[in-house]
C-alpha cells in the first residue's frame, strides 16, 4: 500500500509539472509572438529574457532545497574521521562572541569543543525562555485551540533558534530533517507505553513540589484547580525543555555514542530544567489565580441584594453572612498586597 501511495504521489508530482511547464512554455511562445509583431526582434528578446528568468529560478530553488553534504560522523572520539568531522563543524560553525581564542584555527578539535560548551549555554537559556512562556500556555490555554497551535509555534521557533546558533549558513532541507529528528524522539510520536512513567515522573515531581500547599492562599478548596493548572503547564513545559534539549545535543553531535544518548541526557537535563521553571512559575500562577478569584468572589457577592423592610429572616441572614465574606475576602487582600 505504501509503494502504490509512493508511486501514485510521484506520477501526480510529474502530471503537475509537466502540465505547468506545457502552459508556461505556450504563454511564452504566445507572448513572444506579439511583442515581434509591435517590435522588430521583440520575440527572440522576450524568449531570452523568459529562459534567463527561468534559469535564475532554477538555479535560486536547486540552491535553496539543495542540502549541504556532510562527513561521516565518526564513532568515537579516537577515530580518525574525527579532524574531518571537526573540520566541518568548525567551517560552518559561527565563533561565539565569548571565545578566548575567536580568530583561533575554526579546524582544531579544541576550539571547535570550546565553542559548542559556551553554544550549549545559549541553547539552554533560550531553551528555559520559550519553556517558561510555554509553561502559561499550558496552564492557561490547556485543551485550546490556541493553547495547542502557540504551544507548537513557539517549539518550532526555538528549534530554529538553536539550530541558527549552531550554523551560520542555514539550509531549509537541514532544518526540515532536523525538526522531524526531534519530533521523532519526544514522547508519543511512536507510542511506546514502556516509555511513560519515565517522562510522566518529572511531571508530577515538578507540580507536587515547593511545599504546593503553602502556595495556595485561597484554602484547600481551589487545590484540584490550581494542581490542574500546575499539571498541564509543567507538561507543556517539560515537553518544550526536552525539544529543546534534543535539539541542542544533535547541533552538538561529534560521534556515534552522542547519537545514542540523546533521548537520556535530554530527558535528564529536562527534568532538571522543569523544576527550576516550576519553582518560579508557581508562586505567580499561584497568587494570580487566588486573587483573580477572591475578586471573582467579591464581585458575585456585591449582587447580594441588601435587606429591606419587608424581608423575612432567611433573607436578612443571608444579606449578613455575604457582607461578613466579603469583609474577610478584602482583609485578606489587603494583607497580601502589604505582605508583597
Amino acid at each position: 500500500m505504501k509503494r502504490k501511495a509512493t508511486a501514485l504521489i510521484y506520477a501526480f508530482t510529474a502530471a503537475a509539472i509537466l502540465l505547468v511547464g506545457v502552459f508556461t512554455l505556450n504563454q511564452i511562445a504566445a507572448a513572444a509572438g506579439l511583442f515581434d509583431s509591435i517590435i522588430p526582434f521583440g520575440g527572440p528578446a522576450f524568449i531570452a529574457l523568459s529562459t534567463t528568468i527561468l534559469i535564475w529560478l532554477a538555479w535560486t530553488a536547486a540552491r535553496f532545497f539543495t542540502k549541504p553534504r556532510h562527513p561521516a560522523l565518526p564513532g568515537d572520539a579516537g577515530a580518525k574521521e574525527m579532524a574531518v568531522y571537526a573540520a566541518w563543524m568548525g567551517s560552518r560553525m559561527p565563533a561565539h562572541p565569548m571565545h578566548p581564542d575567536r580568530n583561533g584555527k575554526q579546524s582544531d578539535l579544541r576550539w571547535v569543543r570550546a565553542n559548542l560548551k559556551l553554544l550549549e549555554a545559549d541553547a539552554l537559556t533560550a531553551t528555559k525562555e520559550v519553556a517558561t512562556k510555554n509553561f502559561f500556555v499550558g496552564a492557561f490555554a490547556q485543551g485550546t485551540a490556541y493553547g495547542t497551535s502557540t504551544s507548537l509555534f513557539n517549539m518550532i521557533r526555538l528549534v530554529w533558534r538553536i539550530y541558527g546558533m549552531h550554523h551560520r549558513r542555514q539550509n531549509f532541507r537541514e532544518f526540515i530533517a532536523l525538526t522531524k529528528g526531534v519530533y521523532e524522539l519526544l514522547p508519543l510520536s511512536d507510542f511506546q507505553k514502556e516509555e511513560i512513567p519515565a517522562h510522566i515522573k518529572p511531571i508530577i515531581q515538578s507540580s507536587f513540589s515547593n511545599t504546593l500547599s503553602s502556595l495556595l492562599p485561597a484554602g484547600n478548596l481551589l487545590t484540584p484547580f490550581f494542581l490542574n493548572l500546575f499539571l498541564a503547564g509543567s507538561t507543556n513545559a517539560y515537553l518544550t525543555c526536552l525539544a529543546g534539549m534534543i535539539t541542542a545535543r544533535r547541533c552538538q553531535m561529534t560521534t556515534e555514542e552522542d547519537r545514542r544518548e540523546i533521548v537520556q541526557q535530554s530527558m535528564f537535563e529536562a527534568a532538571f530544567m522543569l523544576k527550576e521553571i516550576v519553582r518560579e512559575c508557581n508562586p505567580v500562577l499561584s497568587v494570580t489565580i487566588s486573587t483573580a478569584v477572591k475578586k471573582a468572589g467579591i464581585e458575585s457577592l456585591d449582587t447580594v441584594t441588601p435587606p429591606t423592610a419587608g424581608s423575612g429572616i432567611a433573607q436578612d441572614l443571608f444579606s449578613h453572612l455575604a457582607n461578613s465574606v466579603k469583609h474577610i475576602i478584602r482583609e485578606n487582600i489587603s494583607v497580601e498586597k502589604s505582605g508583597e
